[in-house]
């Protein structure tokens, strides 16, 4: 019975880098190992100058005329490759957009399960588009639907940023929500730093005693003068 389907036999696509022998052309620019621009040579013996030094020659810009080839380490470029694209995906950031829709006279339930629907999406870094649909005569009062927007918008300021604000496009009222890119901070250590400096501001009125002792300090006569003073007159009528 034959096959289903026949072998594909077709070369891969994309570019493919050809080096050594897959070099079929007459003649390329050669840059030799120390990166110096040797010129045009023939194929042949650009190949025979890498097997000379044991690299490869790797045909680095086959749309240039004639092809531009290099003697290098193929091995090793190519790895070298493969690590910066590896490096540039790790730090390439994907950006997801959820869109929900709401309906301009939406039941108070159903708004809470569907701002708990957002409210996900934004704590898993999606930004998410927002919908009013109005249908009928709903879009006489398109302030319904901007009411809706702004409404959610106030009750997910601590997780999201309004990205574009409610528009009116035919039917639809859209609004996109983006996630804060840094957390907004915390209300308790703001109280608490509050507290503590207005505990630190009662501390020096509390105290009265230390202001009491030091006046009462300085306004006291110094002993030994007095004493002196008695001392003088007793010991003159004395002689």
């Amino acid at each position: 019975m034959p096959p289903r389907r026949a072998l594909d036999n077709r070369p891969p696509a994309g570019p493919t880098t050809r080096i050594n022998d897959a070099i079929r052309v007459e003649s390329v620019r050669l840059i030799d190992e120390n990166g110096d621009n040797v010129g045009v040579l023939r194929t042949s013996e650009a190949q025979a100058r890498a097997v000379r030094v044991n690299l490869d020659l790797v045909e680095v810009a086959p749309d240039a005329r004639p092809p531009v080839c290099r003697i290098m380490d193929y091995s090793k470029w190519r790895y070298e490759q493969e690590q910066k694209a590896k490096q540039a995906r790790k730090h390439q950031s994907t950006i997801t957009i959820k869109e929900i829709k709401f309906r301009p006279k939406i039941d108070p339930h159903d708004y809470e399960t569907k701002k708990g629907h957002v409210e996900r999406f934004l704590k898993h870094k999606d930004k998410v588009k927002v919908t009013i649909m109005f249908r009928g005569r709903e879009l006489i009062h398109p302030e319904r639907g901007e009411a809706i927007l702004n409404r959610l918008a106030d009750d997910l300021a601590d997780l999201a940023v309004v990205e574009a604000r409610p528009n009116l496009d035919g039917r639809n009222m859209i609004m996109m929500l983006a996630p804060h890119k840094t957390p907004p901070p915390a209300a308790g250590p703001r109280r608490d730093a509050q507290v503590s400096s207005d505990a630190v501001s009662e501390i020096p009125d509390a105290p009265p005693e230390p202001s009491d002792v030091t006046t009462e300090t300085h306004d006291a006569p110094p002993p030994p003068e007095p004493a002196a003073a008695a001392l003088t007159p007793d010991s003159e009528t004395g002689d």
